[in-house]
Parts: structure tokens; sequence; C-alpha cells
């Protein structure tokens, strides 16, 4: 509840209260045309950094690995963007700083610490990796690429079953299903 307080009444006070002041020191006009052209500014700015997140992750999935940082960045982005987009000094300053690649890669790596922290204080079982790898469920399409398990004596073994528990006595024709015999029935 705090934190939709600040957002919704706190917030908009103080970006008028600093609106207010700026248009009274540079003019209104000054003021409004400053304020279009940092949502201009930032709206090129979040065009160009998205692009460049986007294709980093793009490269890390190719190569197999899981963009953890990158979509943590892409979502600091979308945040910057909105609070660009949204009038008023304050939150353009926020917005700027969600944009410049040296914060936005500090406040992303802060939000990956943040989770894997979260994850291991609840005593639940949690996995994050950003740098790939199995992981906890084995072989998998984000992870590195590892021969399957082989048995004690390195060997993998191959082969067809039969299940022996079933109840009728006739051996499916290849080809049939269990469906098809029971319609001939």
């Amino acid at each position: 509840m705090p934190v939709f307080f600040f957002l919704f009444i706190v917030m908009p006070i103080a970006e008028l209260a600093v609106l207010i002041q700026v248009g009274s020191v540079i003019g209104v006009l000054n003021t409004v045309g400053l304020v279009f052209l940092t949502a201009v500014i930032g709206a090129w700015l979040l065009r160009q950094q998205g692009l460049a997140t986007l294709l980093r992750a793009n490269e890390r999935l190719n190569s197999g690995e899981l963009p953890a940082k990158e979509v943590a960045e892409g979502l600091i982005l979308a945040v910057g963007g909105a609070m660009l987009l949204t009038p008023g000094f304050i939150t353009d300053t926020f917005g700027f700083l969600c944009l410049l690649p040296g914060s936005r890669h500090w406040l992303a790596s802060q939000a990956l610490k943040r989770m894997t922290v979260a994850g291991q204080n609840h005593g639940r079982s949690f996995f994050f990796s950003a740098g790939g790898g199995a992981g906890p469920f084995g072989q998998g399409p984000f992870g590195q690429q590892r021969p399957f398990d082989r048995d004690a004596n390195g060997n993998i073994i191959e082969g067809e079953y039969q299940d022996q528990t079933r109840t009728d006595r006739g051996q499916l024709q290849q080809g049939q299903s269990d469906q098809d015999e029971q319609e001939k029935k």
C-alpha cells in the first residue's frame, strides 16, 4: 500500500511542484517544450537501447544460453520508457537512468542477485542460472548440450520395451494401436 501511495499521490504532487518551479524560472512554453524534448529523446534512446538488448538476447539464445540479464534489462528499459512518457522532470530523470547502459546493467545485476537471494532464503527449492548449463532438470534447450546419461560402464543402452502389465493375451501387430485392437472386438 505505501508503494501505491507514493506512486499515485506523492509522485504527482512532487512532479507538479517541480514543473511549476521550472516554469516560473524558464517560462511555461519553454517548460512544455522541454518536457516534449525529453520524451522525444527518451523514445529515440529506448528504441536504440531496446534493439541492442534484443540482439544480445538473441545471440545468447543462439549460443544455447539463457538470456536472463538481457530479459531483466528489457524490463528495466520498459519501465524507463514508461517513465519518460510520463510528463515531468523527476520521472524523466529516473527514466533516463533506466536507459543509460551503465546504470541499466547495474540495476539488472542487482535485480538478478535479489531474485537469487530471495529464492534461497525462503527455504524452497529455487534455481536460477544466468550462465547456461544443464540446470536442475537435466539437458534442455537452454543449457549446454551434454551427452545423455550412461550406465556404470559408460554404455548407452538403446532398445525397445514391451509392456508386461497388459491384461489381455493378445499381441499387437506392428503399426496397430490398442484402440485398433479394441475396435476389432
